[in-house]
């Protein structure tokens, strides 16, 4: 039996736009980009939406996680 094509479950990105203390964290959800597609446009700086200063907070897979880093990092 042949394998569906949404396989790929959201994964979730918590970053903070620089390393300051008060700098603004932000969210993302990519619905077509796994976990090696992400750390690999991290490495290379080639991830849209993503500064080049940024600060990885968290990195997670699931439709769960997204709803839990919105309400830990609420203050965005």
């Amino acid at each position: 039996m042949a394998r569906e094509k949404n396989y790929n479950y959201p994964t979730t990105l918590v970053f903070k736009t620089s390393n300051k203390p008060k700098a603004k964290v932000k969210v993302k959800v990519y619905k077509t980009k796994n976990v090696d597609d992400i750390i690999e446009g991290l490495e290379n700086n080639s991830l849209p939406g993503v500064p080049i200063n940024a600060e990885i907070i968290e990195l997670g897979v699931g439709k769960y996680l997204s709803g839990v880093y919105k309400v830990q990092h609420s203050n965005f």
